[in-house]
């Protein structure tokens, strides 16, 4: 082993080292070798991944979703945030064996983000086109403060 890997080595627990190592010399996604390891990922969820932006009046959710039906999806929205839940289901089953790369990710996967203003849960929109799902969410226009005057009795 060179010296560089090795020192890197050092700095992973010892009931990981198999696993990295084996990630390094196959080229296996980080996913499929940490659920072959028994790690959390084995029961849990993906991670959804998102771009969120906004406009003067909105702020938009846009989250590429391909090969997920819109019967698969559960969009929260509250004031503060935006929850999407889902589930990829695979159409065939093949062979570990058969594959070079696996990097698609199969199954539940869900993403909450805090929004960084209020928005209008009401008027929110959720529309699915090419494989992305856009939510669009109102901005909701409250005052933080107000000043306020003391009458004189």
């Amino acid at each position: 082993m060179n010296e560089e890997f090795q020192s890197l080595n050092n700095f992973i627990p010892e009931n990981e080292k198999e696993v990295e190592i084996d990630l390094v010399k196959s080229g296996h996604s980080a996913v499929k070798e940490k659920e072959s390891a028994g790690d959390v990922f084995e029961d849990g969820e993906g991670q959804l991944s998102i771009d969120v932006y906004q406009t003067s009046e909105e702020i938009i959710v846009e989250a590429p979703i391909a090969g997920v039906k819109s019967d698969d999806l559960d969009i929260d929205v509250t004031t503060e945030s935006v929850t999407i839940r889902g589930r990829r289901e695979r159409e065939s089953r093949i062979k570990d064996d058969d594959y070079f790369y696996q990097e698609c990710y199969w199954g539940k996967f869900s993403r909450s983000v805090i929004l960084p203003q209020e928005v209008d849960a009401e008027k929110a929109e959720a529309s699915l086109k090419h494989g992305v799902l856009t939510i669009i969410l109102p901005k909701l226009n409250r005052q933080k403060s107000r000043k306020l005057k003391a009458k004189l009795d």
